[in-house]
């Protein structure tokens, strides 16, 4: 049987398994995005979904699933921090990428100057205010405003990045 040559709708988009192999191709940074509240305590979830927005004032956003946990808590506390995972953070990454709760048990975090869960080992972390909220198809993007940084980098710092469905890293001779 021959490929179907009809016109398309340019609007029909594509299927699903076609897109994920499509951005698959796109490596992303692995960072654990938290958050807290006095009441329920810390929600922390896996995400590559986040940039840089503006340095004037200096923006980030994530984008996270609507079904999330810790969606919902940056939705109510209005805060969150990105601890960016160095390559070593393989554990923490599978630990908040999985469901359910429990994820803060038994592991050693500290809460940051503005109230939410910074990681150890992180090479840098982000706490954040939330400016707006888009909901775009199955996600929430949160744009916020950048209130401290700190970092922890190392000359040997490599950060953990996600590509091809897996986790990875860049070698020392690729950034030098």
């Amino acid at each position: 049987m021959d490929a179907d040559t009809s016109p398309r709708d340019p609007r029909a988009g594509v299927d699903q398994a076609t897109f994920r192999r499509a951005l698959a191709q796109l490596a992303g940074g692995v960072v654990v995005v938290t958050s807290a509240d006095a009441e329920n305590g810390p929600a922390g979830v896996t995400a590559t979904a986040v940039c840089s927005v503006s340095l004037e004032p200096p923006l980030v956003l994530v984008c996270l699933s609507a079904g999330s946990r810790t969606r919902e808590k940056i939705a109510t506390s209005g805060r969150y921090a990105i601890n960016v995972l160095d390559s070593g953070s393989r554990a923490h990454a599978e630990r908040f990428a999985q469901a359910g709760d429990g994820k803060f048990d038994g592991l050693s975090w500290t809460s940051g100057r503005f109230g939410c869960p910074v990681l150890p080992d992180s090479i840098a972390v982000c706490e954040c205010e939330v400016e707006q909220s888009v909901e775009a198809g199955d996600h929430t993007v949160f744009i916020a405003r950048v209130l401290g940084v700190t970092t922890a980098e190392t000359p040997r710092s490599r950060p953990l990045l996600w590509y091809r469905g897996r986790y990875t890293h860049v070698s020392m001779e690729d950034v030098e």
